[in-house]
Protein backbone atom coordinates (compact mmCIF):
# COMPACT_ATOMS: atom_id res chain seq x y z
CA UNK A 1 0.00 0.00 0.00
CA UNK A 2 1.52 3.32 -0.99
CA UNK A 3 1.71 5.53 1.73
CA UNK A 4 0.66 9.36 1.65
CA UNK A 5 2.34 12.47 2.78
CA UNK A 6 0.69 14.32 5.43
CA UNK A 7 2.05 17.12 8.05
CA UNK A 8 1.96 16.58 11.20
CA UNK A 9 -0.50 19.17 11.77
CA UNK A 10 -2.91 17.76 9.36
CA UNK A 11 -2.64 14.28 10.68
CA UNK A 12 -3.64 16.07 14.16
CA UNK A 13 -6.46 17.82 12.55
CA UNK A 14 -7.84 14.71 10.80
CA UNK A 15 -7.00 12.89 14.82
CA UNK A 16 -9.16 15.87 16.65
CA UNK A 17 -12.30 15.55 14.30
CA UNK A 18 -11.91 11.85 14.44
CA UNK A 19 -12.82 11.99 18.05
CA UNK A 20 -15.21 14.71 17.55
CA UNK A 21 -17.22 12.96 15.46
CA UNK A 22 -16.74 9.12 17.66
CA UNK A 23 -17.52 11.40 21.05
CA UNK A 24 -19.66 13.90 20.22
CA UNK A 25 -21.74 13.45 17.40
CA UNK A 26 -21.97 9.50 17.17
CA UNK A 27 -23.36 9.27 20.61
CA UNK A 28 -25.85 12.66 19.62
CA UNK A 29 -27.41 10.82 16.69
CA UNK A 30 -27.38 7.50 18.55
CA UNK A 31 -29.65 9.48 21.34
CA UNK A 32 -31.93 10.68 18.13
CA UNK A 33 -32.40 7.75 16.71
CA UNK A 34 -33.86 6.07 19.78
CA UNK A 35 -36.31 9.00 20.68
CA UNK A 36 -37.11 9.10 16.88
CA UNK A 37 -37.98 5.22 17.72
CA UNK A 38 -39.62 6.06 20.48
CA UNK A 39 -42.47 8.21 18.68
CA UNK A 40 -43.61 4.82 16.97
CA UNK A 41 -44.25 3.98 13.04
CA UNK A 42 -40.42 4.61 10.95
CA UNK A 43 -41.71 4.80 7.88
CA UNK A 44 -43.52 7.89 8.29
CA UNK A 45 -41.13 9.25 10.79
CA UNK A 46 -38.69 12.80 9.46
CA UNK A 47 -36.90 12.66 12.30
CA UNK A 48 -35.46 9.04 11.95
CA UNK A 49 -34.95 8.95 8.61
CA UNK A 50 -33.55 12.34 9.44
CA UNK A 51 -31.43 10.46 11.73
CA UNK A 52 -30.02 7.38 9.59
CA UNK A 53 -29.19 10.16 6.92
CA UNK A 54 -26.76 12.20 9.45
CA UNK A 55 -25.53 8.89 10.71
CA UNK A 56 -24.54 7.27 7.17
CA UNK A 57 -22.65 10.50 6.70
CA UNK A 58 -21.25 10.35 9.94
CA UNK A 59 -20.14 6.54 9.40
CA UNK A 60 -18.90 7.61 6.02
CA UNK A 61 -16.85 10.62 7.11
CA UNK A 62 -15.01 8.22 10.09
CA UNK A 63 -14.00 5.61 7.55
CA UNK A 64 -12.45 7.96 5.61
CA UNK A 65 -10.56 9.65 8.02
CA UNK A 66 -9.49 5.95 9.73
CA UNK A 67 -8.34 5.51 5.93
CA UNK A 68 -6.29 8.55 5.19
CA UNK A 69 -4.66 8.00 8.77
CA UNK A 70 -4.20 4.37 8.17
CA UNK A 71 -2.19 5.54 4.68
CA UNK A 72 -0.50 8.58 6.12
CA UNK A 73 3.12 9.17 6.06
CA UNK A 74 3.36 11.87 8.56
CA UNK A 75 6.30 13.89 8.35
CA UNK A 76 7.63 16.51 10.70
CA UNK A 77 9.31 19.36 8.75
CA UNK A 78 11.20 20.72 11.68
CA UNK A 79 13.09 17.99 12.31
CA UNK A 80 13.54 16.97 8.30
CA UNK A 81 17.39 17.49 7.38
CA UNK A 82 16.37 20.25 4.24
CA UNK A 83 19.66 22.08 3.94
CA UNK A 84 18.06 25.08 3.17
CA UNK A 85 16.15 23.53 0.64
CA UNK A 86 12.10 23.61 -0.23
CA UNK A 87 10.25 20.29 0.97
CA UNK A 88 7.26 18.78 2.06
CA UNK A 89 5.79 20.83 5.06
CA UNK A 90 7.62 23.84 4.15
CA UNK A 91 6.75 27.63 4.37
CA UNK A 92 7.71 29.22 1.55
CA UNK A 93 7.12 33.15 0.38
CA UNK A 94 7.56 33.93 -2.78
CA UNK A 95 6.88 37.02 -5.32
CA UNK A 96 5.70 37.27 -8.69
CA UNK A 97 8.51 38.45 -10.75
CA UNK A 98 6.36 40.43 -13.06
CA UNK A 99 3.84 41.98 -10.84
CA UNK A 100 5.74 41.99 -7.20
CA UNK A 101 2.82 40.01 -5.40
CA UNK A 102 4.18 38.44 -2.58
CA UNK A 103 2.41 35.24 -1.21
CA UNK A 104 3.38 32.55 1.15
CA UNK A 105 2.72 29.35 0.50
CA UNK A 106 3.11 25.69 2.79
CA UNK A 107 3.04 22.51 0.67
CA UNK A 108 0.88 19.25 2.11
CA UNK A 109 -0.28 16.62 1.74
CA UNK A 110 -3.21 16.44 -1.21
CA UNK A 111 -5.60 15.95 1.70
CA UNK A 112 -4.82 18.88 3.20
CA UNK A 113 -4.56 21.68 0.45
CA UNK A 114 -6.52 24.59 0.93
CA UNK A 115 -5.21 27.69 -1.58
CA UNK A 116 -7.59 30.14 0.77
CA UNK A 117 -5.02 29.14 3.86
CA UNK A 118 -2.02 29.47 1.95
CA UNK A 119 -2.24 25.46 1.53
CA UNK A 120 -0.47 23.67 -1.69
CA UNK A 121 -0.51 20.39 -2.90
CA UNK A 122 2.78 18.78 -2.99
CA UNK A 123 1.33 17.77 -6.31
CA UNK A 124 0.08 21.36 -7.68
CA UNK A 125 2.11 22.97 -10.59
CA UNK A 126 4.05 25.73 -7.84
CA UNK A 127 4.80 22.51 -5.50
CA UNK A 128 6.36 20.74 -7.78
CA UNK A 129 8.34 23.65 -9.24
CA UNK A 130 9.44 24.74 -5.91
CA UNK A 131 10.65 21.39 -4.23
CA UNK A 132 14.55 21.26 -4.03
CA UNK A 133 15.16 24.90 -4.66
CA UNK A 134 16.74 27.13 -2.47
CA UNK A 135 16.26 30.77 -1.41
CA UNK A 136 16.80 33.27 -3.81
CA UNK A 137 16.37 31.15 -6.91
CA UNK A 138 13.69 31.58 -9.50
CA UNK A 139 11.57 29.18 -10.62
CA UNK A 140 9.10 28.95 -13.42
CA UNK A 141 5.45 27.53 -12.77
CA UNK A 142 3.39 25.69 -15.83
CA UNK A 143 -0.21 26.86 -13.96
CA UNK A 144 -3.58 26.50 -15.94
CA UNK A 145 -3.37 30.64 -17.44
CA UNK A 146 0.18 30.43 -18.57
CA UNK A 147 3.99 30.57 -17.50
CA UNK A 148 4.39 32.37 -14.20
CA UNK A 149 7.78 33.25 -12.68
CA UNK A 150 8.68 33.21 -9.29
CA UNK A 151 11.51 34.27 -6.60
CA UNK A 152 11.69 32.49 -3.51
CA UNK A 153 12.33 35.04 -0.90
CA UNK A 154 12.16 32.84 2.13
CA UNK A 155 12.33 28.94 4.02
CA UNK A 156 10.70 28.55 6.85
CA UNK A 157 10.45 24.73 8.35
CA UNK A 158 7.70 25.62 11.10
Amino acid sequence: MNKTPMTATGAQKLREELKRLKTEIRPRIIQALAEARAHGDLSENAEYHAAREQQGFTEGRIAQIEGKLAVAEIIDVRVVEANGKVVFGATVEIANIETGEEVIYQIVGEDEADIDAGLVSIRSPIARALINKQEGETVIVEAPGGRIEYEILAIRYE
